[in-house]
């Protein structure tokens, strides 16, 4: 009886040692998989970042690298995607696995479209290069840092477990909309009272528009971050003043962590 209890706790032991290297290994794939989430967010805040500088600089050959990348996004998108469906086939993560490996599946859709509006906006800035310029573009680059660190707030609030920073996204995106209605009228404005280039201008509309749409790519990441962490999937709304507020309580999605 004894060498029978002696060998149950042998083998309890052991299957308890398997069961934690299993998980360190599984920890680590889910590091590395965050790690590469941050790699691709960080690519395609460059493109945006250099796709309205080639604009305001009219750098057409700055423009067409910024052309040339967009494989370099689609080729991250399909490896991180293969990573994710590996990791849900082997490992069949439950609970916040689960919601974590999700996430990064939805957010790596969102950077992609980033990393395409991108694009757009150095193929507009191609075009633009031969006609005279619409409007000031003074706030197009102030439009562009705000969406930038949106982008780069997003996924540290994913990464640092951060829903205070998430919240933060959605805030600033109500900035982006004010500087994105106050140009798109100031254009428009423009078009009735004298006359101007309607390409140019139609196509800097262009612009603002996949500006204000990264924006929202930065806010469906920070949505996320709330799902990972509270297990809540919801949309963040926007209150009467403009300014983005949880559809439930934000003390009680903290409480919830």
């Amino acid at each position: 009886m004894r060498t029978v209890t002696c060998a149950s706790g042998t083998e309890r032991r052991e299957k308890e040692l398997e069961m934690t290297t299993v998980r360190h290994a599984f920890d680590e794939e889910l590091k590395q998989l965050q790690h590469e989430l941050l790699e691709m967010g960080s690519y395609v805040e460059q493109m945006l970042d250099q796709a309205v500088q080639s604009l305001c600089q009219r750098d057409e050959e700055l423009a067409k690298e910024i052309v040339r990348r967009d494989d370099v996004v689609d080729e991250m998108d399909v490896n991180i995607e293969m990573h994710c469906l590996r990791l849900l086939a082997l490992q069949q993560p439950m609970a916040r696995d689960l919601r974590l490996i999700g996430t990064v599946l939805k957010a790596i859709t969102d950077l992609e479209r980033i990393g395409d509006h991108s694009v757009d906006i150095a193929k507009a800035a191609i075009r633009l290069k031969e006609h005279p310029r619409v409007i000031a573009l003074v706030d197009v680059p102030l439009m562009k840092e705000k969406v930038c660190a949106m982008i780069r707030n997003g996924l540290d609030s994913f990464t640092q477990h951060d829903m205070e920073l998430a919240y933060e996204v959605c805030d600033m995106d109500n900035e982006v909309d004010k500087l994105y209605r106050r140009m798109r009228k100031s254009i428009l404005t423009s078009m009735m009272r004298e006359p101007v280039d309607l390409e140019a201008a139609a196509l800097m509309l262009l612009v603002l528009y996949y500006l204000e749409r990264c924006a929202d790519h930065a806010v469906n990441v920070a949505e996320r971050v709330v799902f990972v962490e509270t297990g809540v999937l919801r949309q963040l709304a926007v209150s009467h003043s403009g300014i983005y507020v949880p559809e439930e309580n934000y003390e009680e999605d903290l409480n919830q962590r």
